[in-house]
Order: structure tokens, then C-alpha cells, then sequence
């Protein structure tokens, strides 16, 4: 494959610091549109660095969201994006956290010490700081890999890679060059993926800031999902809840500190039942107009909302419904209390409600580590005994059955990556 020098200011046919041209494949169409960029494990790895810091840069210079641990090597942003565009903005990573601030040799080592980012020239030996006013810099603090270990996006893309080795040979390559360019970054505080934060440029919070506007500019309407949130109110609506939704979206009182009482999240789960009933299903059911409901009730960020989200936010086609459900979701699971609350209404669903879906449950639990809603840690827990928290003893079991080719494999995946570190 043909090859570009790092520094592309730089004509010298015979530099010795090359990488591969960035190769995009845009995917799908109207807002589920894409771009994948077919070889970035390999230039980061010319680079140096983990793919994520590349993506997550792309991310932030387009204002769009990306997948900083892919588990098939198909590092993704959304929207349309041409190669020549990402291969200008890739000029600007590279000028930012790969070259020496002195020689402006690529040949750097990133050190995290004492809540710095310093580049290590192995060339010269200038050590030189990354400026923290930077986004990603943010991010690369709270996202450094572990000593001697690659982080865990880049073990499951190479893994992935090697299983695939080939298979986007035949894919469409965008050859465009581009005049090399630093792009202008804005120097807000990172947020992390998708968490809502002041002056963050992720599309999702941007478009949950946008329906917060239009509701305050409505404020002396009526807003048409609004619920009167008063304890009387929401008492009377709880008892208009049908038999079938208030078994499906029982909650677990058990250490219950939180507050907020089960009836919030039966108006919550019936709000979004109701809602896609109207709208003829819940896929037409908008993610932010959900996340704003839960603001709405004060329980964005309860872990049993995730409980009644894992019930109410699928059908049948649950397995292609999860990933356009991501981002909202990732906003919301915020610990692991919240990842099993998920988990547990995912058992409800299933084994309750949906009992034709328990043979897809490996693929039901692959979307949500692909998709990183759940950590291998917690599915891994989850998956080593049956529990009648959610669901009859039964059926908890016959859920797990159908979760064991899901489990093996993450099993033997890490087993692969343990062998590959030593």
C-alpha cells in the first residue's frame, strides 16, 4: 500500500517517517450516515499512539461523535467526511501530540506525569509539554494506557483485525491528497464521549441543548410530552398504568437511597410506550426528546432508569436497535450500578416480555460491548450465576444458557490478549 511521509511538508521522497494515506468508506444514508476509516490502527500505529486519540480528535475537530473502542477495527464518525478532509485534520494531530516541539521529528514517546502530557523525543531528548487547554488532552488524561499494556480499544480492534485479516481489502479508498494544515481547535474542557457538559461540541448534547431551548421558548405553552410532576399527579397516573406495564416495569425497592419512587419511572416507561404508540413504534420515538423526559422526571441520572429503558426503548429488533440508541444510553450509564440496572432489565425484557428473543441474547450482549454500554467486567459477573432479581430463578437461568457463546468468547479473547502481552 502506497505511503506518505508523516510531516507532509516535507518532499523528501527518501524520509524516513512514513505512514499509510488515510483510506474512508462512507456508509449508510439521511441522519444514520457514516464514516468509517478503514486503516487507522495502522497509521496510529506509525504514529505511535492509540487509535482512540485519533478518532476521538477527529471527533472534536467536526463537532461529531466517534467510537473510541471498536471491537472490529471499524473506527467510525458520523456524518460525511472526505479522506482529504480527515488526512488535513490528521496534519493537525500530528503537529499537536506527535512532533518534537524542537526537531519536529515524529519519534516521541507521550509521558503522563503530575497531571501533564509531555512528549519524549527519542531523537533529540527535548521533552516538550502538550497543551492542556487542548480537548483531547483532557482526554488523553483520563484515558491513559496502562503501562506495558495496550488500552483495551486497541486489543479488541487487533483482535478483531486479525480474525478479519482482509476483509476490507476490496473496500472503496479515497486517494484525495490535501495541503498539509493545522486545524484550529477550540479549547474548551473535553467532556468524554458523550456526557452533557457546558461548551461541549458532541452532536447528541448539542441537540439535547437545542430541545431544552425550544422548550424554554414554549414555556408559556403547553409542552405536548409534559407531564405534571406533582406527588398527587404522579400517583393518579401511576394508577392509570395497565396491569401488563406496571408487571413489566416493576423496581426493585432494595437500597433504595436514590429516591425519586418507583411511580417517576412507571410515568417514564409509560411515556415512552405511550409516545411510540402514537408515532406507530418506538424506533420513531426521538432519543432526545427521551433523555429530556428523564431531566424532565429528576431521573437522568438514577440507575433504574436505565432498568426501565432496557424495557421500554426495544422490540423484536432489538439486536439493530442498540446502536442507534448509544449515544443517549452512554449518557445515562454512568457507573457500574447503572451497567447492571441495564443488564437487569435486559433479563426482564427478554425472559418476561419477549421470551422468542432468548436465543439472541449473545447477540443482544455483543451490541452492548461493542457499543461499550457494558463493561467486560460487569458482563462477565453477570454472566457467572443466575439471580431472581429481575425474573423467575428459571428464567434467569435459561437467559445465561443462551449468553454462554457471548461469554466463551470473551473468555477466550482475553485469553488471546493475556498471551499476546507476555
Amino acid at each position: 500500500m502506497a505511503t506518505i511521509n508523516i510531516r507532509r511538508d516535507v518532499s523528501d521522497p527518501f524520509y524516513r517517517y512514513k505512514m499509510e494515506r488515510l483510506q474512508s468508506k462512507i456508509e449508510g444514508k439521511g441522519n444514520g450516515i457514516k464514516t468509517v476509516i478503514v486503516n487507522l490502527s495502522s497509521v496510529a500505529q506509525s504514529l505511535a499512539r492509540p487509535p482512540s486519540y485519533v478518532i476521538k480528535y477527529f471527533g472534536f475537530e467536526l463537532g461529531a461523535q466517534t467510537n473510541t473502542s471498536p471491537t472490529d477495527d471499524r473506527w467510525i464518525i458520523n456524518g460525511a467526511h472526505d479522506a482529504s478532509k480527515l488526512q488535513d485534520y490528521l496534519d493537525g494531530f500530528i503537529s499537536k501530540f506527535v512532533l518534537c516541539k524542537k526537531c519536529k521529528n515524529p519519534e516521541t514517546d507521550v509521558i503522563i506525569k503530575d497531571g501533564h502530557i509531555v512528549l519524549d523525543c527519542k531523537a533529540c531528548g527535548q521533552r516538550s509539554d502538550v497543551d492542556l487547554r487542548l480537548k483531547l488532552s483532557s482526554f488523553i488524561l483520563k484515558n491513559q494506557p496502562k503501562k506495558g499494556k495496550k488500552d483495551k480499544s486497541t486489543k479488541k480492534a487487533e483482535r478483531r483485525a486479525r480474525k478479519e485479516a482482509g476483509n476490507h481489502a476490496d473496500e472503496d479508498v479515497s486517494q484525495n491528497g490535501g495541503s498539509p494544515g493545522d486545524s484550529a481547535s477550540d479549547h474548551a474542557e473535553e467532556n468524554g464521549d458523550f456526557e452533557v457538559a457546558a461548551g461541549s461540541d458532541d452532536e447528541f448534547t448539542r441537540q439535547i441543548n437545542e430541545g431544552a431551548k425550544d422548550i424554554e421558548a414554549e414555556d408559556a405553552k403547553e409542552v405536548e410530552w409534559s407531564v405534571d410532576v406533582s406527588e398527587e399527579a404522579v400517583k393518579a397516573r401511576a394508577k392509570e398504568l395497565p396491569d401488563d406495564l406496571k408487571r413489566a416495569l416493576v423496581v426493585n425497592d432494595e437500597d433504595d437511597e436514590e429516591g425519586g419512587g418507583s411511580s417517576a419511572y412507571e410515568v417514564f416507561g409509560k411515556w415512552i410506550l405511550d409516545t411510540a404508540s402514537e408515532k406507530g413504534g418506538v424506533d420513531k420515538v426521538d432519543a432526545v426528546e427521551i433523555y429530556l423526559k428523564a431531566q424532565e422526571l429528576g431521573i437522568e441520572k438514577k440507575h433504574r432508569a436505565l432498568t426501565v429503558l432496557a424495557q421500554t426503548l426495544f422490540d423484536e429488533r432489538i439486536v439493530k436497535q442498540v446502536e442507534p440508541r448509544a449515544a443517549m444510553l452512554k449518557k445515562m450509564i454512568t457507573s457500574e450500578r447503572h451497567e447492571k440496572a441495564f443488564l437487569g432489565g435486559t433479563e426482564r425484557f427478554v425472559g418476561n416480555e419477549k421470551p422468542e428473543l432468548i436465543p439472541q441474547v449473545s447477540a443482544i450482549l455483543l451490541k452492548y460491548y461493542e457499543n461499550d454500554l457494558v463493561s467486560e467486567e460487569v458482563l462477565k459477573g453477570w454472566g457467572s450465576r443466575a439471580s431472581k432479581k429481575y425474573v423467575d430463578i428459571k428464567i434467569s437461568k435459561s437467559v445465561r444458557k443462551s449468553a454462554e457463546k457471548f461469554l466463551t468468547w470473551l473468555e477466550e479473547a482475553e485469553s488471546d490478549d493475556s498471551e499476546d502481552e507476555e
